[in-house]
């Protein structure tokens, strides 16, 4: 182990030195300088840019200070030089201050440095730069253009040589995008565009299911591929290139999957990395653009979800994820969410997304999700590497699983594996629902193999922060008031409480809520905890 880390380091200090060196910079130097063709729409961006309310000023980015000021923070640095800040510019904006600003990054960072030339911000710089083209490329003097147009190439072959070294996704897709791009803006040379559509089917192979959702089963990244698949579909039509097959074929699937989570119900459900989000704009977006998703299943991607007009219930049945793409995943198998007339009558509390920040941790366990927690234990377990994500160490499987959809009869029933090699128990939950009646009744059983007498289990039911509930006198039932909707939750002999928690569904942020909890203890014989949620 010793021999291999040290042989990393050296390996890494070693190609350190080579991509600073003349002999890398003089192989990723383009040999010939073509102009700019096509020059895209920065409105094709409206899907995915924020832009500010209030329109930037470049006069507030030619100042030398902005560039190169200490005490930036590393994120506020990225976004500088990823110049995604070029959308939100005024249209007023002058070509020549904007090309000058430009103008002396390039002077400044026209070699491969380790800050401004990392893999994703070279792919957004790229994207930025070429699709704002008529303020940062039209008008400019020839000896702009050249250095224009060299430095664009000169990053694209840096990035193409180094794309497989990214170790998020989401950045590998940005670089794709920017790759296909530069191909269909320099259409002289073939090489980019093959490269980049290569990349692109490559990335897809690795990492969406059959059904095309995320491997991850993470539903943030399901929208963050609709969303660049859609770009890059749209650059291809607007430049008057065939589009390929398989770019289409991606969106009708991703399509699909974002209908069937976000669409048939417009609310986030909040699983595996997901917060709030609000796709409004983004649906506003397809819509301008003439894309209509339909999804009429029940299950998918490793959840299901069931729906009539007023009610929803949704459940996490899937599998962890493979290692490698579990970065973002929560321990929240079986956990499940219920909507009544577009509110979260019962929630998970979230994703904390901040790697560094010990609630990232926190929001990963089965505690903060609804669902049976055993000694105190999530159903994964975590290996955290310094300053990167945690991955699983020790996933689960989901052994069955059976869904009844009916007019008047809903049913889930799913187990997982999680607390079978330590504890030696299944987790088995099966969730009933009677719309005439407006009536979940919800067993959780815990089966075992062997004594397992004397340990502690919850189950919680997590409630969003502005859910209120009341314990009855008698202790055993809860009242919960949903903004003037009166729910009921009982549980036959068991202990049911109200504690407090905390609540993650706004990104990196965090505030009090409470969850409703059943304890008790294992014995020696299975054990079924048998509740109700009914509408008063």
């Amino acid at each position: 182990m010793i021999l291999n880390n040290s042989f990393k380091l050296i390996k890494k200090k070693f190609r350190r030195l080579y991509l600073n060196s003349n002999l890398y910079n003089k192989k990723i130097t383009p040999s010939s300088i073509e102009l700019i063709e096509y020059q895209p729409s920065p409105s094709l961006l409206d899907g995915l840019i924020k832009y500010d309310k209030k329109k930037i000023n470049i006069e507030n980015y030619s100042l030398n200070e902005i560039w190169d000021n200490p005490n930036l923070k590393e994120k506020d640095q990225q976004n500088l030089n990823s110049f995604f800040w070029l959308f939100s510019l005024d249209l007023r904006s002058s070509k020549k201050d904007t090309q000058n600003v430009i103008y002396q990054w390039i002077n400044t960072n026209e070699r491969y440095n380790s800050e401004n030339w990392k893999n994703d911000i070279i792919g957004k710089r790229i994207i930025a730069w070429i699709s704002n083209s008529r303020l940062t490329y039209e008008d400019g003097s020839v000896d702009y253009k050249e250095k224009f147009n060299g430095i664009v190439k000169k990053q694209i072959n840096h990035l193409i040589n180094e794309i497989e070294t990214s170790e998020l996704i989401n950045d590998k897709i940005i670089g794709c995008a920017a790759i296909i791009l530069t191909g269909l803006s320099y259409p002289q040379n073939n090489d980019y565009l093959n490269t980049g559509l290569s990349l692109l089917k490559k990335l897809v192979k690795y990492s969406l299911d059959n059904d095309g959702f995320p491997k991850s089963r993470n539903i943030r990244q399901l929208s963050f591929y609709l969303k660049y698949f859609i770009l890059i579909r749209e650059w291809f039509k607007e430049s008057q290139n065939e589009i390929p097959d398989f770019i289409n074929e991606n969106i009708y699937y991703l399509g699909q999957a974002y209908a069937f989570i976000w669409q048939n119900n417009k609310v986030d459900f909040l699983f595996n990395g997901n917060h709030k989000t609000n796709n409004h704009n983004f649906d506003l977006y397809l819509k301008k653009l003439g894309y209509n998703f339909k999804n009429q299943n029940n299950e998918l991607g490793g959840y299901a979800v069931l729906n009539n007009k007023k009610n929803s219930l949704i459940m996490d049945i899937g599998s962890s994820p493979n290692i490698k793409l579990s970065s973002n995943y929560q321990a929240g198998a079986l956990s499940f969410e219920i909507i009544s007339n577009g509110k979260k009558l019962i929630s998970n509390c979230g994703y904390f997304q901040k790697v560094n920040h010990q609630l990232n941790e926190v929001s990963k366990s089965s505690a903060v999700h609804s669902t049976l927690v055993v000694d105190d234990k999530s159903s994964c377990s975590f290996n955290k590497l310094r300053g990167k994500k945690s991955r699983i160490n020790q996933g689960l499987k989901i052994l069955k699983k059976k869904i009844v959809f009916e007019k008047n009869y809903w049913k889930i029933n799913a187990s997982h594996d999680g607390y079978l090699k330590l504890h030696g128990i299944v987790h088995a939950r099966e969730i009933e629902f009677y719309p005439d009646q407006l009536k979940f009744i919800g067993h959780d059983k815990i089966i075992s193999n062997k004594d397992i007498k004397n340990l502690k289990f919850e189950i919680r039911f997590h409630l969003e922060p502005n859910v209120k509930v009341m314990k009855t006198k008698d202790g055993k039932s809860i009242f919960i008031d949903l903004d003037g909707e009166g729910w009921k939750f009982s549980s036959e002999n068991t202990m049911i409480n109200i504690d407090k928690g905390l609540y993650f569904g706004e990104k990196n942020s965090f505030t009090d809520n409470q969850n409703i909890f059943i304890s008790g203890m294992t014995n020696e014989e299975n054990q079924t905890i048998r509740w109700e949620i009914t509408k008063l």
